[in-house]
């Protein structure tokens, strides 16, 4: 595109982007970063499983599997913030390629532990690479993702999520029950990402917007060619109506300053209600079946059912969020998240709890969840201006990783307040009001479809 196609100005770089189409280069950067993702949620799936084997095996109390369950995010919330601030520093791919090194090399540690205490400092390691990571992968999807499917995008960034939260499930349920110590095997298979590490760090573009930012301008005009040169996959997607990014955000010097603080708080809130509730729930998931009376190995079996359900949330979020918007979508996902964990409670309550309606009721609240998770992470990088994205949703992220780490300690609590038969329900009906709580906010999020970002 010349200067004489617009009107005699050349586009900027980020122009230039945001008009092309779906190309190879995105398919490949889509993927990339997503198996990345994917690996991270295996991980953060994994222990969910591990816990439930380990109250049998090394019999654990509740209390002992909450500390277990909430170490990872302790490290999580360190790492999100660090992550952010490391990717405005640094670059997105070099933060995203030491992340995946981190956690891979933590979780590989863990398969060898000895003592409870052994698998809690690892389990802290691995909890500071998963919380850098996420941020910096939607980021650097969102900065090179085509303006009219910027958000349908990172959405299917996200859906990498179910398919390691499946990947979790299948190992849970076919190699933790086979073997004396499953568990470490599981956990064995978290090496992986140590090897992926090198895939993202040559194999992966480096954000333009970064490089321009540091003066790197010949790189970052390279790739922006590489981009333009690589052969279109998709095509006929209807563009929404092109609007101009906020203008008063350049002016902004942090995230708490005018005009992006109000934003900015909603955003914590809705990433603090959606981490509390999804993981107290799943983080616990196989563990609170087999207290109703499954066995361990049906427990796996109706939780692996369950996540099934996350790839169809995430795929019908993909598709409302370029029709609907991101506000709207986040929050009908959130709304729908909260009569799903209320009607799960409700369901659960007795001893031996009906099969078919705990498996809809937790697929339901799979289906919502996941969604609400794709729209959330769409929406957070673009309310920000580069120099402030990674900062942004990175520290939106490791402000929610504070209730990642209160959930599963506040599940064994929950559960004895309301006693037997009831504490299922009065968990489950804590985690729908911060659902509903999230939705309010999201509400308040500024609408980013079809606008440029800065």
């Amino acid at each position: 595109m010349t200067g004489a196609d617009t009107g005699g100005v050349a586009p900027s770089r980020a122009e230039r982007l945001d008009r092309l189409p779906y190309t190879r280069q995105h398919h490949r950067l889509l993927i990339g970063s997503g198996v990345g993702w994917a690996l991270d949620a295996m991980d953060v799936g994994l222990i969910s499983f591990v816990m439930a084997a380990l109250a049998v095996e090394w019999h654990l109390g509740a209390t002992t599997l909450s500390v277990i369950g909430s170490i990872g995010f302790v490290g999580m919330t360190i790492g999100a913030a660090l992550g952010g601030l490391l990717a405005d520093r640094y670059g997105r791919r070099q933060v995203f390629a030491l992340t995946l090194l981190v956690y891979g090399v933590a979780t590989g540690a863990a398969a060898l532990s000895w003592s409870v205490a052994a698998l809690v400092a690892f389990r802290f390691v691995v909890g500071l690479g998963l919380g850098a990571e996420l941020p910096v992968a939607s980021t650097l999807v969102s900065e090179y993702a085509p303006r009219r499917i910027r958000g349908r995008m990172v959405v299917f960034l996200e859906a990498f999520w179910a398919i390691g939260w499946i990947l979790a499930a299948l190992v849970g349920y076919f190699i933790i029950p086979a073997f004396p110590g499953g568990w470490r095997w599981a956990l064995t298979v978290g090496i992986v990402p140590t090897v992926y590490a090198l895939v993202v760090r040559w194999g992966l573009p480096e954000s333009v917007r970064f490089l321009e930012q540091r003066g790197r301008t010949a790189e970052a005009e390279q790739a922006v060619r590489r981009f333009e040169m690589s052969p279109p996959m998709l095509r006929g997607v209807r563009a929404p109506r092109e609007l101009p990014a906020d203008v008063d955000d350049i002016r902004a010097g942090s995230i708490w300053t005018r005009p992006l603080a109000g934003r900015t708080a909603a955003l914590w809130v809705v990433w603090f209600t959606i981490n509390l509730s999804y993981y107290g729930a799943f983080t616990w998931l196989p563990t609170l079946l087999l207290g109703r009376g499954f066995t361990l190995t049906r427990s796996f079996e109706y939780t692996l059912l369950i996540t099934l359900a996350q790839l169809p949330g995430y795929l019908a979020a993909a598709w409302l969020i370029e029709r609907w918007g991101r506000r709207i979508t986040l929050a009908v996902f959130l709304l729908g998240s909260a009569v799903a964990a209320v009607t799960f409670g409700l369901v659960s309550v007795g001893a031996r709890p009906a099969v078919g309606a705990v498996l809809g009721a937790g697929a339901m609240l799979s289906f919502f969840n996941l969604g609400a998770w794709g729209a959330l992470y769409a929406i957070g990088p673009e309310l920000y201006p580069t120099r402030l994205r990674g900062t942004g949703t990175g520290a939106a992220a490791a402000f929610g990783r504070i209730a990642s780490i209160l959930a599963p300690l506040s599940v064994p609590v929950f559960l004895r307040w309301g006693g037997e038969p009831y504490g299922f329900v009065l968990t489950f009906a804590v985690f729908g009001v911060a659902f509903l709580i999230g939705a309010v906010a999201a509400v308040t999020l500024p609408e980013q479809r079809g606008r440029t970002l800065l």
